[in-house]
């Protein structure tokens, strides 16, 4: 299996990585992809925050035997949700993950919105994990 793990934090990528650990098997890849959009858009922090939320995620998982874990960022100025899909098509992905907050009754109705355009961009199984809210 090929996952394509969608990450924006640290705290994302523990809870992800925690659901993903006891379900890999050995021959198996995590790509963790973190988007920002890039320009006014994203501080010096933001992309800080992203590539610290990617070795998390190498942290996490590296002593899984037989898995293999690559991470990207990217700061091109696409949408977060457009990046995370044009990846997942160019490697062949099997399924993505990725994290959602708790929210309110009233706004479980919606997800986050790179949650709802992963989930409406691709057919590809989306495995959401959630998260407490910090």
């Amino acid at each position: 299996m090929l996952y394509v793990l969608a990450t924006n934090s640290v705290r994302t990528s523990d809870v992800l990585c925690e659901y993903l650990r006891d379900r890999l098997a050995a021959g198996d890849a995590v790509h963790a992809i973190n988007s920002q959009h890039g320009g006014d858009q994203s501080s010096a922090a933001d992309v800080r925050e992203g590539e610290e939320a990617l070795d998390a995620v190498t942290d996490a998982l590296e002593g899984v035997d037989g898995v293999t874990v690559e991470t990207h960022q990217f700061v091109r100025g696409n949408p977060p949700a457009e990046d995370v899909l044009a990846y997942a098509d160019d490697v062949d992905a099997d399924e993505f993950v990725i994290g959602v907050r708790n929210r309110s009754p009233t706004a479980k109705v919606v997800f986050g919105s790179v949650a709802q355009d992963l989930l409406l961009g691709s057919n590809l199984p989306l495995r959401v994990v959630p998260q407490e809210t910090v």
